[in-house]
């Protein structure tokens, strides 16, 4: 039987639990995240000192050092903390809905079919960021219903038939997006297969907008399915008696978390392994009851901030992109779990 942990705040008819551990965590780790995004304005190929930064802050620099910081760097570090985050999130809820470790929306699939709805865009129709963006939410969403509703037995959608048909969709979608890809024209097979690699090269304002309105709507609604996620974990048989409604809370979540994860590959393609890890670190810094949806996004944040940190400052004789990173250290690390735990 799960322990329940922590302490209880009550102001007036509100009680709220607090858990030390956590609030600790998140708060080294929202610091983290600071770092990350300061260490993001200052290291490129124009390295700045901390004296630069704070003119470019308070008007006194040089225009070239002023446009190299907002032009260029801090819509760049913004996207990648807001879309990071998003994963995250989306990681979180995703490993609740499925129990199952491997729950997480670029293994299941979602994010194959957020990613076929972008090239889709890109090659047949086109069309600029905002048309991509549109068109990646609503593939996530259709191949999030065609897998749930493939899923579901008996009118009860189980965990692991969740994953493995998951698996099995998204093997297919990806199919689909590597023939629009072979068939396009050369140049929008090459715009397409680069933005499918997964990268933060050139992301403006407009890209950390669309992906900051993003986290601004999801978090809410994912932090107020939390406790009901949370219950379920428990069993649906547990959760029914409480009176939480086991399959349209699923339904929802599932919505939720795949527009989550659709944002971010609307934004910046599909980055593998921040989902996947995010929720697996928040879980294993924090063991405490519950669905740590607050927690995964600012580990994601940070995870995504410092791998794009490390792409921008390989030297490979390329411009690295960082889903290139995320894949690589991202294998490495379910590798180290499976090790650990089979």
């Amino acid at each position: 039987m799960t322990a329940i942990s922590g302490r209880i705040l009550r102001v007036g008819d509100f009680s709220f639990r607090i858990r030390p551990r956590l609030m600790t965590v998140t708060l080294i780790a929202v610091a983290v995240l600071v770092a990350a995004i300061i260490a993001s304005l200052m290291i490129g190929t124009m390295r700045l000192g901390p004296g630069d930064l704070v003119s470019v802050f308070t008007g006194d620099a040089k225009p070239s050092l002023t446009r190299s910081v907002f032009g260029r760097r801090l819509p760049r570090a913004l996207t990648a903390g807001a879309v990071g985050a998003l994963l995250g999130m989306s990681g979180a809820a995703f490993q609740s809905l499925s129990r199952n470790p491997l729950g997480s929306p670029d293994i299941i699939g979602f994010t194959s079919g957020a990613a076929t709805g972008a090239v889709f865009q890109i090659v047949v129709l086109g069309g600029g960021m905002l048309a991509t963006a549109a068109a990646a939410i609503l593939g996530g969403i259709l191949t999030a219903l065609a897998v749930y509703f493939l899923a579901r037995r008996d009118g009860v959608t189980g965990g692991l038939r969740l994953v493995l048909v998951g698996i099995g969709v998204g093997a297919v979608v990806s199919a689909f997006s590597s023939l629009l890809i072979a068939r396009a024209d050369i140049n929008d097979a090459m715009v397409a297969q680069l933005w499918g690699a997964g990268s933060l090269l050139g992301r403006g304002w407009v890209h950390a907008a669309v992906a900051i309105v993003a986290l601004v709507v999801v978090t809410p609604l994912l932090l107020t399915l939390g406790r009901s996620l949370a219950l379920m974990e428990m069993g649906d048989d547990s959760a029914h008696s409480v009176g939480v409604r086991v399959e349209r809370i699923r339904f929802v979540a599932l919505v939720v978390g795949v527009i989550a994860a659709a944002a971010a590959v609307a934004v910046a393609g599909p980055i593998a392994f921040i989902a996947f890890a995010a929720a697996h670190i928040a879980r294993h810094l924090a063991p405490v009851p519950g669905v740590l949806i607050g927690l995964s996004a600012v580990i994601g944040a940070v995870l995504l901030t410092g791998a794009d940190l490390l792409a921008q400052n390989l030297d490979v004789g390329m411009r690295t992109p960082v889903g290139l990173v995320t894949s690589l250290l991202g294998g490495i690390y379910l590798l180290w779990l499976l090790a650990r735990r089979i």
